[in-house]
């Protein structure tokens, strides 16, 4: 078993551990919101009707949409 002095010495190289990521905090949010992007569009494809398109469903899943892309036409 150590020691309180062998703990004191392993203790700063547990703490130490505040290092950079890796990779830009930008990059991992723009990377987040596309995987998030791609997600909803494929669950909202998933549960489209049959006459929906999906230019329809990327459409609806930008906020682009009109109720021409949402409603069938007659």
């Amino acid at each position: 078993m150590a020691g309180p002095d062998q703990v004191a010495q392993h203790s700063s190289e547990v703490l130490g551990q505040r290092k950079s990521l890796g990779q830009c905090p930008i990059k991992m949010a723009i990377t987040g919101f596309a995987c998030a992007g791609v997600i909803g569009f494929l669950v909202l494809y998933s549960k489209k009707k049959p006459e929906a398109s999906a230019l329809d469903v990327a459409k609806v899943t930008a906020g682009v949409a009109h109720s021409d892309n949402t409603h069938p036409p007659k």
